[in-house]
């Protein structure tokens, strides 16, 4: 499970990311897009062209953890577009996109079928 409370920082990398990168490869990309410490505890957020995968780099107290996930259906829905690259989501807004609500307007990835 993802390290998050109230005091996390996280951060996301709006660009589309090669999903192939592992540790060294995302490890990266922190150091040349972020301007926070990969090693501060915050979670820094990696999403690819198709919107339909995440992985997630942070530091856990002892060494560098990768979190993934794959959507089956749908596709994540960013934040409205900005000038920047990265940028920085609150808890409600990191809720919102693994759940697949948009921010600006409510509503589901996908319904299930009853």
């Amino acid at each position: 499970m993802l390290p998050v409370s109230g005091g996390t920082r996280i951060y996301l990398y709006r660009q589309a990311a090669d999903m192939r990168k592992g540790f060294y490869g995302l490890s990266g990309m922190v150091r040349a897009h972020f301007q926070e410490d990969l090693f501060s505890g915050g979670l820094f957020v990696f999403i690819n062209r198709l919107l339909n995968r995440m992985k997630v780099l942070y530091w856990d107290r002892d060494g560098m953890a990768l979190w993934s996930k794959r959507l089956e259906r749908g596709r994540y829905r960013l934040p409205a577009p900005g000038t920047a690259n990265t940028m920085e989501l609150s808890v409600g807004e990191w809720a919102m996109l693994l759940e697949g609500i948009t921010p600006l307007k409510v509503s589901a990835r996908y319904r299930r079928a009853a």
